[in-house]
């Protein structure tokens, strides 16, 4: 499944499946858009007829109104993306990125302490005696 290839229509229903875990055509179409058209739920058909094609949408038919489950998690998609990112930019390296952006003056402090902590559960330092080699 090329996670790459995703396009933006593409992506706003992934993130109601993320979202709600499963939704109907109708609802997804509720979710994206003010007002359920009938074009408009024609174009969410085709945008998630694209993602069962690319493996990404699962499709249960066993009620009337057929129901849709994302097969690709967010974090899933958000590797892929940053994998492909840093293949585009910076021969395939993560450092770069992840260095911008922990370097960027608009993170926030709450998300700054949320990085700082999960850097310590992952890679927990010597002197707190937790060290694990992973």
């Amino acid at each position: 499944m090329k996670l790459d290839r995703i396009t933006d229509g593409e992506l706003s229903i992934l993130q109601v499946l993320w979202e709600r875990g499963e939704a109907t055509s109708r609802e997804i179409t509720a979710a994206v858009h003010e007002e359920v058209t009938d074009p408009k739920m024609a174009s969410v058909q085709k945008l998630i007829e694209r993602l069962e094609a690319k493996g990404c949408v699962r499709r249960d038919r066993s009620e009337r109104a057929h129901r849709f489950r994302p097969l690709v998690s967010h974090e899933q998609f958000l590797r892929s993306r940053l994998q492909a990112l840093a293949d585009r930019l910076c021969e395939g390296a993560l450092v770069p990125l992840v260095t911008t952006l922990l370097r960027s003056e608009w993170l926030p402090k709450k998300e700054r302490e949320q990085l700082r902590k999960l850097v310590d559960d992952l890679w927990p330092s010597k002197e707190s005696g937790n060290h694990t080699s992973k």
